[in-house]
């Protein structure tokens, strides 16, 4: 067998179990189109790992599952293209009754070859067919995936060790990135995923609003939230959840979730359920006492409106620049108004001799993100820079007042006269940390807002107003659900 180019993907991220929405003919036809955009030669895609331990929890590899639906770990995809002619096979742990006493029943070869439509071959045949490869001075192309957790990135380095062990000439190449230009635009059967991933989490929003008190702790919130994640039919929180009251709301991505809430306080609730294998991202801030003080009244509707001045600017075609630069725009005249900031284009000395917006001391990240098989997923605006139909992302302003902002400024003339001006309205709104963040598909027809959960002031204030008298009753109508995820497995 003789190949130009052996175009090897190790390609692992995080998710769970096979998603039986999407059906086989969809996942053939992603492995088309990757292997259009590939040169001949073979391309590989890892699984992840199964755990050191098999009492620890196993996440499979993403882009490993969009291309096969697989979710057991130390599975892999080899795809060959010679000459036009593409075939591939799927590599899997095959039955072993001794093992799967202590870890559950394995799909094996004729299981997996049914539920994915590919021929499989044991796990352990993998290594001589590469070898083989290598040994026939085929190159090789590989894409490490840096964001994996550290057992998954160890496993990947440990892999192309020795795989190239002997092979000292191989030549390497990147070859992930069609996968991500794949996963950029989503489907009809990712976008049925993303819907009910976001309704679980409108779910819990709702619940934690009726439960959030003074005196509680931010892990019962947390617990209530991933409780309602499971009994819906979730596979696991896409994410780490976060729990942020007080000071914790104004920490991006604060997850120790262990404050005991205080009248007075903000709580931010940042949060995601994974259902077959698709991560929501909703995000909530909420009154502790049940009522915005004037001060988190003010900062809240200046991201409240600079989400909807987002949301105006959404048009299949249209630039996506355009939602960030309107969102900025309304952030930064309401904290002028506020007396946050000396003007929305006003900067302050963030570093020898550089100048930065004064905006940034209170918005520090990006307008939104792609979602689907990770939290952060591809999107095809990060290519093209323009919205599509098949676009799924989310709308996230937030503004972030720190009580130790005036201490924290490099120490200059300029930015202590700063202080002085905007030093009364910091203390003002200190430890006020407000996030609101949607989730949106975008189709033929336009922009569809995703996550329904109450957001606005008032609606808000209403809801925390019902008493909480435990978990609501589960909707009979997602009894079906589970039955298509869970029935999806061997």
């Amino acid at each position: 067998m003789s190949h130009r180019i052996l175009a090897l993907a190790l390609v692992l991220a995080a998710a769970s179990p096979l998603a039986a929405q999407i059906p086989q003919s969809e996942y053939a036809d992603r492995r088309a189109r990757l292997a259009e955009a590939l040169p001949d030669g073979a391309f590989l895609s890892l699984g992840a790992p199964e755990p050191a331990a098999d009492y620890l929890p196993f996440a499979q590899a993403t882009r490993f599952r969009y291309l096969t639906g697989f979710t057991e770990p130390d599975a892999a995809l080899l795809m060959l293209k010679q000459g036009g002619r593409v075939t591939g096979t799927l590599f899997v742990l095959p039955n072993d009754p001794a093992t799967e006493t202590w870890t559950g029943r394995r799909a094996g070869l004729a299981a997996a070859q049914r539920t994915t439509g590919l021929p499989t071959r044991p796990i352990e045949a993998l290594e001589q067919v590469l070898d083989s490869l290598l040994t026939a001075g085929t190159p090789l192309a590989i894409a490490l995936n840096l964001t994996e957790s550290g057992d998954t990135l160890a496993h990947e380095q440990l892999f192309l060790q020795a795989l190239t062990r002997g092979h000292t000439d191989a030549r390497i190449v990147e070859a992930s990135a069609p996968v991500m230009r794949l996963r950029g635009t989503k489907s009809a059967a990712e976008q049925d995923l993303l819907r009910k991933a976001v309704a679980i989490t409108v779910t819990a929003q709702q619940e934690a609003l009726r439960l959030v008190e003074p005196g509680m702790n931010e892990f019962e919130v947390q617990a209530l939230i991933e409780y309602t994640f499971r009994r819906n039919g979730a596979e696991r929180p896409g994410f780490a959840s976060i729990v942020g009251s007080g000071p914790n709301s104004t920490a991006l991505h604060y997850s120790a979730n262990d404050r005991f809430m205080q009248a007075g306080d903000l709580l931010v609730m940042d949060i995601g359920a994974l259902y077959g294998g698709y991560s929501a991202d909703v995000t909530r801030t909420v009154p502790v006492s049940g009522t915005f003080t004037p001060e988190q009244r003010a900062i809240y509707q200046i991201v409240r409106d600079a989400q909807a001045a987002a949301e105006r600017q959404v048009r299949i075609g249209g630039p996506m620049r355009a939602l960030s630069d309107s969102a900025t725009a309304v952030m930064a005249a309401g904290l002028t108004r506020l007396g946050l900031i000396d003007g929305p284009r006003a900067t302050y000395d963030c570093g020898p001799d550089q100048q930065c917006l004064q905006l940034r001391m209170y918005y520090m990240h990006g307008l939104g993100h792609g979602i689907g098989l990770d939290v952060h997923d591809p999107d095809q605006y990060e290519a093209t820079g323009r919205i599509a139909a098949g676009s799924v992302f989310t709308i996230e302003p937030g503004l972030y007042v720190r009580e130790n902002l005036l201490e924290i400024l490099p120490d200059t003339p300029g930015n202590r006269a700063l202080a002085q001006r905007i030093g009364g309205a910091v203390r003002a709104h200190a430890n006020i940390g407000v996030r609101i963040e949607d989730d949106y598909v975008i189709t033929a027809r336009g922009m569809e807002r995703l996550s329904t959960a109450p957001r606005e002031i008032a609606e808000i204030e209403a809801a925390m107003r019902k008493p909480y008298a435990g978990p609501a009753p589960r909707d009979p109508a997602r009894v079906e659900w589970y039955r298509q995820v869970g029935g999806a497995q061997p």
